[in-house]
């Protein structure tokens, strides 16, 4: 045979599923985008068209489904153990599961107290409007012995109208931009972090609380960081959350730098004294790195598009 096959998976992707837990008149929402992938003992499926070692993904899609009504989500890693272990000991030619979850939240909306003319604007509690901008994510990956957690977020856009400089850099004979001592810092974070949660025998995160502190301590260090780099910024945000979060041994970060230039506006008369500026979509500067606990090994992919 002149040809071999590689490394290959299927499965359901982009499983929209919404999960209410009602609690008496109050309501909970987990709403959750789920991509199952399987990988195993499918060479023969691919040479012979022979599917019987094939889980069809529209079984792996009814799982998703059966699974949010029969345990419920409690958090997005756990849902996606959930479904991992199910899958590799279930079917014995899936030697390997990744279950990857995109999860958007939901906050109820505040409405009016007991006292408002408007009448029962105080039992309200089923209303919701989605929560932020950012969408957080989980990709569980399980062989039937160990676990590998990567969770994070994405679109989570911070700024700083103050406190970042950007002065010193090397410069050649193409080099126009102005040395900044008073700038606006801006980006759009995109953070993966792996859990050194492996073991059945060890014991599990908190996922829900680990996910609330590692976002808690990556937008206080953006706060409190006074930066002279982007790059300096990144590498506080990394070493707060692994500072702070035990069960966290990497973080890998991809910032894009949102510049924000001053317009000039002397033609008009009038002088911009940094409070006037031109938001500029691209191209932008993109900065990204990985930070470790001392004496972890990187296995977050460099190129996050491929986590």
């Amino acid at each position: 045979m002149p040809t071999i096959l590689g490394q290959n998976q299927y499965g359901k992707a982009e499983n929209r599923v919404v999960r209410i837990t009602r609690d008496g008149d109050t309501h909970h929402i987990k709403d959750l985008n789920v991509s199952v992938a399987l990988s195993g003992d499918m060479d023969e499926v691919h040479y012979s068209g022979s599917n019987a070692n094939v889980l069809p993904t529209d079984t792996t899609k009814n799982t998703v489904f059966a699974f949010a009504k029969e345990h419920g989500i409690q958090s997005a890693e756990q849902f996606g153990i959930h479904l991992a272990r199910h899958f590799v000991t279930s079917q014995e030619p899936i030697g390997t599961a990744r279950i990857r979850i995109e999860e958007y939240a939901w906050e109820r909306i505040a409405t009016s107290d007991a006292n408002s003319r408007f009448i029962g604007a105080d039992d309200v509690k089923h209303s919701f409007v989605r929560k932020g901008q950012e969408t957080r994510t989980t990709q569980i990956t399980y062989d039937g012995q160990k676990w590998e957690v990567v969770s994070g977020l994405k679109d989570l856009t911070v700024m700083n109208s103050t406190n970042s400089e950007f002065w010193g850099y090397a410069k050649d004979r193409y080099t126009t931009l102005k040395e900044a001592y008073d700038r606006i810092l801006a980006t759009d974070v995109s953070a993966r972090w792996r859990y050194n949660w492996t073991d059945d025998e060890e014991r599990m995160p908190n996922w829900e609380k680990s996910y609330e502190q590692a976002r808690k301590h990556m937008l206080q260090a953006f706060a409190e960081t006074y930066s002279l780099s982007l790059q300096q910024t990144l590498y506080q945000m990394g070493s707060r959350i692994i500072e702070s979060r035990s069960e966290i041994d990497e973080i890998r970060f991809s910032l894009p730098n949102n510049h924000h230039f001053l317009v000039d506006l002397e033609p008009f008369g009038l002088e911009n004294d940094n409070e006037v500026y031109f938001a500029a979509d691209r191209p932008y500067g993109l900065i990204e790195a990985t930070v470790l606990r001392d004496g972890a090994e990187q296995r977050i992919p460099v190129d996050m598009t491929n986590l």
